[in-house]
């Protein structure tokens, strides 16, 4: 038998995450926790759009407290730290990819408590933040002495993404650029690419200010473009662009930014996405490095799930293992060993 794991929530990471459970050698599905009362009841199979695995989703915390499991992925939409106390104060390691990137120790004393009382281990992870704005450029930068700058970035065409509740009321597009500028996407993204930000500058030893700048930009359409929530107005946002800067005096030496564009045309200011959908890395010292990094991310009008989310969702998965086995508290990262995927069924 496997290490016990519940899934919570069934988005697009959660959805992905109970496949990748099924495909682990280590691993088996033992709880799966839904918001919604439709929901609850149905096999979490079923949910992922695979076989049934005999495994019943459920809409009650406490049903899952009560579960003997090892761990849980915990994929909302948003963070409770209260949920997250509650699983760990049962005895469950928490792996997720919505927060505790690299967190101060003054913002996590409640959660880390929690993690003590149950003997259990919470860690932060994903895709950007939780890998490819932080852990990548830090690995890739083992391969050059004196280093002036490190960047990421992200660069994607958000006609993919399906979710049109989300892109309007949360993303801000289609809305007027006040509105957007406003909303709620910039302190969502904060929280997680600002610890990322700063796990690079602690870790190269940065002289940097403690505060990370954050910018956004937004870009109108100029004539109606076509998108996953529906026609886009000449006026309205099709573009966003996000930056998180750490400064030694006032120059900066860490750079995240993340580029969305509904496609490359009729936009203002003329944004395109360059060298097409893609993550990039840079380490500047001797040598300079670049990395570009391509999968990720669906092609327009394509099939199935957004790759990215995929993605995130294996780096949860294959964590489990090492979190599992790691001393409890709160362990980011650098504090685990390395992380890899697992051979496909027929292949081990």
């Amino acid at each position: 038998m496997g290490l016990r794991v519940v899934q919570w929530a069934t988005g697009g990471v959660g959805v992905a995450a109970i496949r990748g459970i099924h495909e682990h050698p280590d691993l088996e599905l033992v709880g799966c926790w839904v918001h919604s009362a439709d929901k609850a009841g149905r096999d979490a199979g079923e949910l992922a759009g695979i076989e049934p695995l005999g495994v019943a989703a459920t809409n009650s915390i406490d049903d899952i407290l009560a579960l003997d499991a090892d761990a849980v992925i915990y994929a909302p939409l948003m963070a409770n730290p209260d949920e997250v106390a509650a699983l760990l104060r049962s005895g469950k390691n928490v792996v997720t990819p919505v927060g505790w990137l690299y967190p101060s120790e003054r913002s996590v004393a409640a959660v880390r408590e929690a993690a003590l009382a149950g003997n259990a281990t919470l860690h932060g992870t994903g895709m950007a933040p939780g890998g490819i704005s932080d852990k990548f450029p830090l690995l890739f930068s083992a391969f050059s002495t004196g280093v002036t700058f490190v960047r990421a970035e992200e660069f994607s065409d958000l006609r993919t993404y399906e979710a049109p509740d989300v892109l309007r009321h949360v993303m801000g597009f289609g809305e007027v650029p006040e509105k957007a500028l406003t909303g709620p996407m910039q302190k969502m993204l904060d929280s997680g690419f600002i610890q990322a930000v700063k796990m690079v500058v602690d870790q190269m030893g940065f002289a940097a200010d403690p505060k990370v700048r954050a910018t956004q930009e937004v870009a109108v359409a100029t004539a109606p473009i076509d998108s996953p929530l529906g026609v886009i107005e000449p006026g309205q946002v099709a573009g966003r662009k996000f930056h998180w800067e750490a400064l030694v005096d006032d120059k900066a030496v860490v750079r995240v930014t993340v580029n969305w564009l509904m496609g490359e045309e009729n936009l203002d200011p003329a944004w395109t996405l360059g060298a097409g959908q893609r993550y990039e890395m840079e380490v500047r010292g001797n040598p300079d490095i670049t990395i570009t990094v391509k999968g990720f991310h669906s092609e327009v009008g394509g099939v199935g799930p957004e790759h990215g989310i995929v993605g995130t969702a294996a780096h949860c998965v294959n964590s489990v293992p090492a979190v599992v086995a790691a001393e409890s508290g709160i362990l980011t990262m650098l504090d685990l060993p390395l992380i890899s995927g697992k051979a496909a069924p027929g292949l081990r």
